[in-house]
Protein backbone atom coordinates (compact mmCIF):
# COMPACT_ATOMS: atom_id res chain seq x y z
CA UNK A 1 0.00 0.00 0.00
CA UNK A 2 1.38 3.40 -1.04
CA UNK A 3 1.79 6.07 1.57
CA UNK A 4 -0.60 8.99 1.15
CA UNK A 5 1.98 11.73 1.63
CA UNK A 6 -0.62 14.50 1.58
CA UNK A 7 -2.59 12.75 4.37
CA UNK A 8 0.57 12.35 6.46
CA UNK A 9 1.55 16.00 6.00
CA UNK A 10 -1.94 17.29 6.79
CA UNK A 11 -2.14 15.04 9.86
CA UNK A 12 1.28 16.25 11.00
CA UNK A 13 0.27 19.86 10.37
CA UNK A 14 -2.96 19.45 12.34
CA UNK A 15 -1.08 17.95 15.29
CA UNK A 16 1.90 20.32 15.23
CA UNK A 17 -0.29 23.40 15.02
CA UNK A 18 -1.93 22.30 18.27
CA UNK A 19 1.20 20.86 19.89
CA UNK A 20 4.42 22.15 18.34
CA UNK A 21 6.55 19.88 20.56
CA UNK A 22 4.87 16.67 19.37
CA UNK A 23 7.28 13.77 18.88
CA UNK A 24 7.68 11.81 15.67
CA UNK A 25 5.86 8.93 17.44
CA UNK A 26 2.90 11.23 18.06
CA UNK A 27 2.98 12.46 14.45
CA UNK A 28 2.98 8.85 13.18
CA UNK A 29 0.06 7.96 15.44
CA UNK A 30 -1.90 11.03 14.26
CA UNK A 31 -1.31 9.97 10.65
CA UNK A 32 -2.29 6.38 11.37
CA UNK A 33 1.08 4.93 10.38
CA UNK A 34 4.01 3.40 12.22
CA UNK A 35 6.98 5.46 13.32
CA UNK A 36 9.17 3.35 11.02
CA UNK A 37 7.00 4.23 8.02
CA UNK A 38 7.09 7.90 8.96
CA UNK A 39 10.87 7.74 9.32
CA UNK A 40 11.26 6.08 5.89
CA UNK A 41 9.58 9.08 4.29
CA UNK A 42 10.84 11.81 6.61
CA UNK A 43 14.29 11.10 8.08
CA UNK A 44 13.56 13.22 11.12
CA UNK A 45 11.71 16.23 12.43
CA UNK A 46 13.72 18.63 10.27
CA UNK A 47 12.77 16.75 7.10
CA UNK A 48 9.13 16.71 8.16
CA UNK A 49 9.16 20.44 8.94
CA UNK A 50 10.79 21.14 5.55
CA UNK A 51 8.03 19.15 3.83
CA UNK A 52 5.43 21.10 5.82
CA UNK A 53 7.20 24.28 4.76
CA UNK A 54 6.81 23.32 1.09
CA UNK A 55 3.11 22.61 1.71
CA UNK A 56 2.67 25.93 3.52
CA UNK A 57 4.39 27.89 0.76
CA UNK A 58 2.27 26.18 -1.90
CA UNK A 59 -0.92 26.91 0.03
CA UNK A 60 0.09 30.51 0.67
CA UNK A 61 0.94 31.08 -2.99
CA UNK A 62 -2.40 29.55 -4.00
CA UNK A 63 -4.15 31.91 -1.55
CA UNK A 64 -2.30 34.85 -3.08
CA UNK A 65 -3.52 33.80 -6.53
CA UNK A 66 -7.09 33.30 -5.27
CA UNK A 67 -7.07 36.75 -3.64
CA UNK A 68 -6.41 38.49 -6.99
CA UNK A 69 -4.19 41.09 -5.33
CA UNK A 70 -4.16 43.42 -8.34
CA UNK A 71 -7.95 43.72 -8.61
CA UNK A 72 -10.06 46.38 -6.90
CA UNK A 73 -8.85 48.44 -4.01
CA UNK A 74 -5.87 47.32 -1.96
CA UNK A 75 -8.10 47.12 1.12
CA UNK A 76 -10.47 44.75 -0.66
CA UNK A 77 -7.48 42.67 -1.79
CA UNK A 78 -6.21 42.43 1.81
CA UNK A 79 -9.66 41.20 2.87
CA UNK A 80 -9.71 38.59 0.07
CA UNK A 81 -6.17 37.52 1.00
CA UNK A 82 -6.95 36.97 4.68
CA UNK A 83 -10.08 35.01 3.73
CA UNK A 84 -8.10 32.89 1.25
CA UNK A 85 -5.27 32.21 3.75
CA UNK A 86 -7.62 31.29 6.60
CA UNK A 87 -7.77 27.52 5.87
CA UNK A 88 -3.95 27.39 6.01
CA UNK A 89 -3.47 29.88 8.84
CA UNK A 90 -2.80 27.28 11.55
CA UNK A 91 -0.09 25.61 9.46
CA UNK A 92 1.43 28.99 8.65
CA UNK A 93 1.33 29.92 12.34
CA UNK A 94 3.29 26.77 13.17
CA UNK A 95 5.82 27.48 10.41
CA UNK A 96 6.10 31.10 11.58
CA UNK A 97 7.57 29.82 14.87
CA UNK A 98 10.09 27.48 13.24
CA UNK A 99 13.10 29.81 13.28
CA UNK A 100 15.37 27.45 11.34
CA UNK A 101 13.17 28.00 8.27
CA UNK A 102 14.12 31.67 8.12
CA UNK A 103 17.84 31.54 8.84
CA UNK A 104 20.90 31.14 6.68
CA UNK A 105 21.35 29.96 3.14
CA UNK A 106 18.87 27.09 3.56
CA UNK A 107 15.95 29.54 3.47
CA UNK A 108 13.33 28.55 0.92
CA UNK A 109 12.96 31.23 -1.77
CA UNK A 110 9.21 30.69 -1.66
CA UNK A 111 9.05 32.92 1.42
CA UNK A 112 10.76 35.73 -0.51
CA UNK A 113 8.25 35.37 -3.37
CA UNK A 114 5.37 35.57 -0.89
CA UNK A 115 6.90 38.58 0.88
CA UNK A 116 7.38 40.32 -2.46
CA UNK A 117 3.75 39.89 -3.47
CA UNK A 118 2.29 40.95 -0.13
CA UNK A 119 4.66 43.90 0.18
CA UNK A 120 3.68 45.01 -3.35
CA UNK A 121 0.03 44.97 -2.26
CA UNK A 122 0.73 47.27 0.68
CA UNK A 123 2.88 49.52 -1.51
CA UNK A 124 0.02 49.77 -4.01
CA UNK A 125 -2.34 50.72 -1.17
CA UNK A 126 0.05 53.47 -0.08
CA UNK A 127 0.49 54.78 -3.61
CA UNK A 128 -3.30 54.86 -4.07
CA UNK A 129 -3.70 56.80 -0.82
CA UNK A 130 -5.54 53.97 0.98
CA UNK A 131 -2.87 53.06 3.54
CA UNK A 132 -0.71 55.08 5.88
CA UNK A 133 2.67 56.04 4.48
CA UNK A 134 4.39 56.33 7.87
CA UNK A 135 4.51 52.52 8.09
CA UNK A 136 6.68 50.72 5.56
CA UNK A 137 5.17 48.07 3.28
CA UNK A 138 7.63 45.59 4.82
CA UNK A 139 6.31 46.38 8.31
CA UNK A 140 2.69 46.06 7.17
CA UNK A 141 3.58 42.67 5.67
CA UNK A 142 5.14 41.48 8.94
CA UNK A 143 2.16 42.82 10.89
CA UNK A 144 -0.20 40.82 8.66
CA UNK A 145 1.83 37.65 9.26
CA UNK A 146 1.77 38.21 13.00
CA UNK A 147 -1.98 38.81 13.00
CA UNK A 148 -2.60 35.70 10.90
CA UNK A 149 -0.57 33.59 13.34
CA UNK A 150 -2.24 35.15 16.39
CA UNK A 151 -5.67 34.71 14.85
CA UNK A 152 -5.00 31.05 14.07
CA UNK A 153 -3.84 30.39 17.63
CA UNK A 154 -6.80 32.24 19.13
CA UNK A 155 -9.26 30.24 16.99
CA UNK A 156 -7.55 26.92 17.80
CA UNK A 157 -7.68 27.74 21.53
CA UNK A 158 -11.37 28.65 21.30
CA UNK A 159 -10.79 32.27 22.36
CA UNK A 160 -12.07 33.57 19.02
CA UNK A 161 -14.90 32.28 16.87
CA UNK A 162 -13.68 30.99 13.49
CA UNK A 163 -16.28 33.12 11.70
CA UNK A 164 -14.62 36.26 13.15
CA UNK A 165 -11.10 35.44 11.91
CA UNK A 166 -11.08 37.54 8.73
CA UNK A 167 -13.05 40.46 10.16
CA UNK A 168 -10.83 40.83 13.23
CA UNK A 169 -7.54 40.58 11.35
CA UNK A 170 -8.51 42.96 8.56
CA UNK A 171 -10.20 45.32 11.01
CA UNK A 172 -7.17 45.61 13.24
CA UNK A 173 -4.62 45.73 10.44
CA UNK A 174 -6.39 48.34 8.36
CA UNK A 175 -8.34 50.17 11.06
CA UNK A 176 -6.02 50.06 14.04
CA UNK A 177 -6.99 49.71 17.67
CA UNK A 178 -7.87 53.34 18.37
CA UNK A 179 -11.53 53.98 18.98
CA UNK A 180 -12.96 56.39 16.46
CA UNK A 181 -15.44 59.09 17.42
CA UNK A 182 -18.86 58.28 16.01
CA UNK A 183 -20.16 60.98 13.70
Amino acid sequence: MALDRDHVLRSAAALLTRKSTATMDEVAKAAGISRATLHRHFAGRDALVRALEALGIAECEAALDTARLDEGSAGEAVHRLVRAVEPSAALLAFLYTENQLFEGEEQNQGWARIDERVTALFRRGQENGEFRIDLTPAWLTEALYGLLASGAWAVSEGRVAPKDFTHMIVGLLLGGALRREES
